[in-house]
C-alpha cells in the first residue's frame, strides 16, 4: 500500500468553540480546523465569528458538514486564484517582447 496523504486515517478532533454567546462542541478533522483557521487568518476574522457565519448560512445540514464544505469550497476558491495569477504572470509581457 502506497504512503500517500489520500491514504492516512485523519483524527477527528472535537474542540468547543462560543457562537453568538452559546458554547458547543464540533468535530472535524484537524485537516479541516486547519483551513478554518487559515481563512479566519486571511478575514481577519475570529474563528468564532467565522464559524457563526458559517452556522447561520447553513440550510439542511449539521455544522459539521457546513464547515467541511465552506472549508473546500474557500480554499478551492483561493487555489483557483492563485492559478490564475500565475497564468497572467507566465503570460504577461516583459521586456524585450
Amino acid at each position: 500500500m502506497m504512503n500517500s496523504p489520500v491514504a492516512k486515517r485523519s483524527a477527528v478532533i472535537k474542540r468547543s468553540i462560543v457562537i453568538d454567546g452559546h458554547k458547543t462542541s464540533v468535530s472535524l478533522e484537524n485537516e479541516f480546523w486547519d483551513g478554518l483557521h487559515e481563512i479566519a487568518h486571511r478575514d481577519n476574522a475570529t474563528l468564532s465569528t467565522l464559524v457563526g457565519q458559517i452556522d447561520h448560512d447553513r440550510t439542511g445540514c449539521n455544522l459539521s458538514s457546513a464547515i467541511r464544505v465552506f472549508v473546500f469550497s474557500r480554499l478551492r476558491v483561493h487555489k483557483a486564484g492563485q492559478d490564475q495569477a500565475a497564468h497572467a504572470r507566465e503570460h504577461a509581457p516583459g521586456p524585450g517582447r
